[in-house]
């Protein structure tokens, strides 16, 4: 079934971007991290509508966090851009959906090496049925959802954006 169209995820993706830069309101720097393939294309849209609407003294800026969602420990996760380059910024990890919150909360262990400023999470479809001690910040879509349930977010390789739920 369906839950998502084109039309519907670019209004949640212009929405979460207003929120980002009303949040980030004065600040000079936003990091987005996505997560992984999902993650880092969500954070792309993001960064599109963000450098469309933010004032122009506000710059945003991605990087993508590199971790195996199956298996958190094969590797230690790990950010493209370098600590400094991170040191006393806002960082938004991003990702498509929030499911028991593991994958955000593994790739948030590269920042807790650094110092940022502040650490938020966005993503595209928040599922509320956490594992983990994760909380999404900036949420496009709400669902509440059975353990057995899955959720397809197809935002990459495609004409049209769609989400489902199976």
């Amino acid at each position: 079934m369906q839950i998502l169209d084109d039309r519907q995820i670019r209004q949640k993706i212009k929405r979460v971007a207003i929120e980002i830069i009303e949040r980030n309101f004065g600040e000079q720097e936003v990091i987005l991290a996505g997560l992984n393939h999902n993650g880092l294309h969500f954070g792309r849209l993001l960064l599109d509508e963000l450098q469309q609407l933010a004032p122009s003294e506000m710059r945003f800026k991605l990087t993508a966090v590199h971790l195996n969602p199956a298996d958190p420990l094969e590797f230690e996760p790990y950010v493209d851009l370098p600590g400094e380059a991170l040191s006393k910024k806002n960082v938004i990890i991003v990702d498509d959906v929030a499911n028991t919150g593991r994958t955000i909360f593994y790739g948030i262990q590269p920042f807790l090496k650094l110092l940022p400023k502040k650490v938020e999470v966005a993503v595209l479809v928040d599922r509320k049925h956490k594992s983990f001690p994760i909380k999404a910040d900036y949420v496009g879509l709400a669902l509440y959802t059975t353990l057995k349930d899955h959720i397809d977010v197809q935002i990459r390789d495609t004409e049209k954006m769609a989400v489902y739920l199976h």
